[in-house]
């Protein structure tokens, strides 16, 4: 045994409640070199009577690690416990302090979770895992009323340019609900809504007020409205990192300088503000002159950006908050903005944008999830570059899971695009069966999954602002046939519940090839899927119980011989199979 590759730590995504009763219990171990691993668990007050061996499962593994994960329920909510590893016919427990021989004689030494205090449980809103989300950025979705256009506005479906308008509003929205009620789409992300000078409006002018040239008050609450009969759930894009240079603070300390009572909510390094080589003497988003930083350490803009936080919730009945910059902004602000927003709701779904590895922010006390970025990368890397086989693909993913608690990954946010990346069909090269089989990843993982608007009528682009192109309403223009494989693949994903939240086993990850299957279990229920990411037709063998199964599109039966099942699948094919 390679005990320097042994790790476990009370805290974190190792050892954390699931829920008011249960802990689960994580250990990371080399790859493919313990056989066997048991939780050695107990209540320290009453050691003799409750200590138990619990049987550790092999939950995933990565190119260098396996991770062993077991669930506990301690009688009284307190535990401690060791670890007992085996690898053949040898062993060693592990305590807090050390690697011994000899079993523990009692619980001084092992590691402790004190107590599962209810209110420290990390309980994201439940119906996020069941949740379909489609993302809009609602200057380019629809023109529903012409009345509020921008000066300029150009003609509906002409080149996007970083600083042009095409007059798309909140009545378009409106207008087009039914296009995403026959897709089947449950939450909609939308890019900020607020005033500002900009077609994004990641400027903000002013938190309170909807941009007059999408809509306001009165619009936005009767769209919300249809959302909700629809059961729609309405996600707000939060810019509080920094606002907008018309923002009337800043337009104050522009003015006053030092004088200004405003000069606290920003960081000026130096007066008069201004930009020197291209670098402004005030802290910003990047460079950009536009987007001054807010400081949200000063008491009077935590003020006002947590009555912001609230106001929407409260009076508008929005479900949740997506947070624009979330790293760059302090926990103690995301800690008071969780409190205020959970407060206002308690099935809010508070989602971070952070594009790296997110476990400081992701314990309970801050977001719900984050954009799943590490997740898109190695989607992308596997389906469309071809930078990884199946097997790097599957020890990427399983990176991916070992890092967060359960519940954060159940509810984690699946993007394969944005407004901030090209668009998929065109990463694919406009190959559409590809740009599929990436979107069949998306839909039978954990987390939430995204579209992003007109990727479902095949709509492309290149980087920003090439992916920020009008919504095609033409249905002669539109790609119908992409569009019916959306809705079947939420259909499918919406009626076998393995997928949203069942376990992940690989079956099979070729190394040095594109051949991946894997399993999902939920309550004995186990659901099959199948990837062929190749350019020819393959055939896909992996162990099977049963004697048949289904495909959940196109209803194909296969049948099992000497407990093995084989598949032929075409090109980039796929199947998603569950017992006959």
């Amino acid at each position: 045994m390679l005990l320097e590759a042994v790790y476990h730590r009370p805290k974190l995504n190792w050892t954390y409640a699931y829920d008011n009763k249960t802990l689960h219990l994580r250990l990371r171990a080399k790859k493919n070199d313990l056989t066997e691993v048991y939780a050695f668990v107990g209540d320290k007050y009453m050691w003799d009577q409750s200590k138990e061996l619990i049987p550790m499962t092999l939950m995933i593994s990565d190119e260098m690690f396996d991770y062993w994960e077991c669930s506990y329920q301690p009688p009284l909510r307190r535990t401690r416990y060791g670890f007992l590893l085996k690898s053949g016919d040898k062993q060693i427990w592990m305590t807090e302090s050390e690697f011994t021989k000899e079993r523990p004689a009692g619980p001084e030494r092992l590691f402790e979770f004190p107590f599962i205090n209810p209110i420290d449980v990390f309980t994201p809103p439940a119906w996020v895992k069941d949740a379909i989300f489609y993302q809009i950025f609602p200057e380019r979705f629809a023109n529903g009323d012409p009345n509020n256009d921008p000066k300029g506005v150009l003609p509906w479906g002409g080149k996007p340019e970083r600083d042009n308008f095409f007059g798309g509003d909140l009545q378009g929205v409106i207008d087009h609900l039914d296009h995403l009620s026959e897709l089947g789409i449950t939450g909609i992300y939308f890019t900020p809504l607020f005033e500002a000078t900009t077609n994004h409006k990641y400027d903000t002018a002013d938190y309170m007020k909807i941009d007059p040239h999408f809509g306001d008050i009165a619009t936005i609450k009767k769209l919300v409205q249809a959302c909700h009969e629809r059961g729609i759930k309405v996600l707000f894009d939060a810019v509080f990192n920094h606002s907008g240079k018309t923002f009337a603070p800043f337009v104050d300390v522009m003015e006053k300088g030092e004088k200004s009572r405003y000069k606290d909510w920003f960081y000026v390094r130096e007066y008069p503000l201004q930009v020197k080589n291209g670098v402004p003497t005030y802290d910003t988003f990047a460079f950009e002159p536009l987007m001054p930083k807010l400081n949200t350490e000063n008491p009077e803009v935590k003020e006002y950006l947590l009555k912001v936080a609230e106001f929407w919730i409260k009076e508008i009945g929005i479900d949740g908050w997506r947070l624009d910059v979330a790293n760059e902004v302090d926990h103690a602000f995301w800690r008071d903005f969780r409190k205020t927003v959970k407060a206002a709701n308690p099935e809010a779904y508070i989602l971070g944008e952070i594009w790296h590895e997110s476990s400081g922010w992701l314990q309970g006390d801050q977001f719900d999830a984050v954009m799943n970025y590490p997740f898109t990368e190695a989607v992308l890397d596997f389906v469309v570059r071809g930078t990884l086989d199946a097997e790097g693909f599957a020890n990427a993913i399983g990176k991916q899971l070992s890092r967060y608690p359960l519940q954060a990954s159940e509810v984690a946010f699946n993007l394969l695009d944005s407004h901030d990346t090209p668009r998929l069909l065109t990463l694919c090269k406009d190959n559409k069966a590809q740009m599929k089989l990436a979107a069949l990843f998306q839909f039978t993982y954990s987390g939430t999954p995204c579209i992003y608007y007109g990727d479902e009528v095949g709509l492309d682009g290149g980087a920003d602002p090439d992916c920020r192109k009008c919504m095609e309403w033409d249905p002669k223009r539109q790609d119908r046939d992409l569009f019916a494989f959306y809705q079947k693949l939420i259909a499918v994903r919406k009626e076998l519940a393995p997928l949203r939240t069942g376990s992940l086993k690989f079956l099979l990850a070729e190394k040095e090839g594109s051949k991946l299957a894997y399993e999902r279990v939920l309550n004995g229920e186990k659901v099959l899927v199948l990837l062929n990411n190749y350019d020819a037709g393959q055939t896909i063998e992996v162990p099977a119980t049963g004697s048949s199964w289904r495909d959940a599109f196109g209803s194909q039966t296969y049948s099992t011989s000497d407990g093995k099942l084989a598949v032929k699948l075409p090109a980039y094919g796929y199947a998603v199979l569950t017992l006959a």
